[in-house]
């Protein structure tokens, strides 16, 4: 529904099983400027995203074989279509149908018949809402931070590649599988959804922190996790020292190669010390000199020796 003509039109994938319907609804969105895809069964609407993956789906609640609200939850489970925002079409006096498919993933109904007016209007308020959080999940993904967020009952709805990463060790969920939020955490997370607040599990001798953030959405909530050691801080404290004596380190020079024996990245020790990424930098500048090394592995490695020594 873009009207500037240096922007593409925006794809729509209607999916009904009635001809009459799906006449209407292409010959309108077609008027607005919409591309319009259909499917007139779910079965044909999971092909074809496999294949192009629209902007906005209007979506039938009742279809034979795989109906609408089925269709709405395979659809959300793949990681490339959970953002893509669907639309359910439904009768006046199907007031169930509109609790099943929000239920499923659906972000808001329109009732038949359709008011073109309406159905124009909130197709253009869901696309620019989808515009907006996806252009903010790209923008997180970039800074590398660890985030993730949720919807009310604490499923996964969506995590920066560092926090998958990171969900996909501590889970064993295999390469390429999106990591699932074990259900006890899940109700934890669902609290601090509505109370706020943070929870600590250990998982794959890892230490995480799942840190309530704020509400991004009518239905998701965002979350920042943190990874921490699960050694005590004497036990920390005594591997720095034997760094610093050892090495003849300053203080914060042996904490920074501890962590980097322990595999943390600059902006992982910037937030673990308190310190700028700057300082982090020199620290291991004066590190690999002192350790007549040139880079982090053999720093890591001379540093891992003398801790197992």
């Amino acid at each position: 529904m873009n009207s500037a003509p240096n922007r593409r039109r925006d794809t729509l994938l209607v999916v009904d099983d009635t001809p009459d319907s799906l006449s209407f609804l292409t010959d309108t969105l077609d008027s607005a400027g919409v591309t319009v895809l259909v499917a007139t069964d779910g079965e044909s609407a999971l092909a074809l995203v496999d294949e192009i993956t629209p902007d906005l789906i209007l979506m039938d609640a009742l279809m034979p074989g795989i109906d609408g609200f089925e269709t709405c939850r395979r659809l959300k489970n793949e990681k490339k279509l959970a953002h893509v925002p669907v639309i359910f079409m439904t009768g006046l006096s199907e007031t169930e149908h509109v609790l099943r498919g929000l239920e499923a993933g659906g972000v808001d109904y329109v009732t038949k018949p359709i008011v073109v007016e309406e159905l124009l209007a909130r197709i253009r308020v869901h696309l620019a809402n989808a515009r907006t959080a996806q252009a903010s999940r790209v923008a997180l993904d970039a800074t590398g931070r660890f985030l993730l967020s949720t919807d009310h009952a604490g499923n996964l709805l969506w995590c920066t590649p560092r926090a998958e990463q990171l969900l996909r060790n501590a889970f064993s969920a295999g390469e390429g599988t999106t990591p699932q939020i074990p259900e006890a955490l899940a109700a934890q997370l669902a609290r601090h959804c509505r109370e706020g607040g943070a929870t600590v599990i250990d998982a794959d001798q890892r230490r995480l922190e799942f840190a309530f953030v704020s509400a991004t959405g009518a239905d998701e909530f965002l979350f920042r996790l943190t990874e921490t050691s699960t050694d005590s801080e004497g036990a920390l404290r005594q591997q720095a020292e034997a760094l610093q004596q050892t090495m003849s380190l300053t203080a914060r020079e042996a904490e920074v190669l501890l962590w980097v024996s322990r595999g943390k990245s600059n902006r992982d020790m910037s937030e673990i010390l308190g310190i700028s990424h700057r300082t982090v930098n020199k620290h291991l500048e004066q590190v690999f000199e002192k350790l007549g090394v040139e880079n982090r592995a053999a720093a890591a490695a001379k540093a891992v020796r003398v801790l197992s020594g």
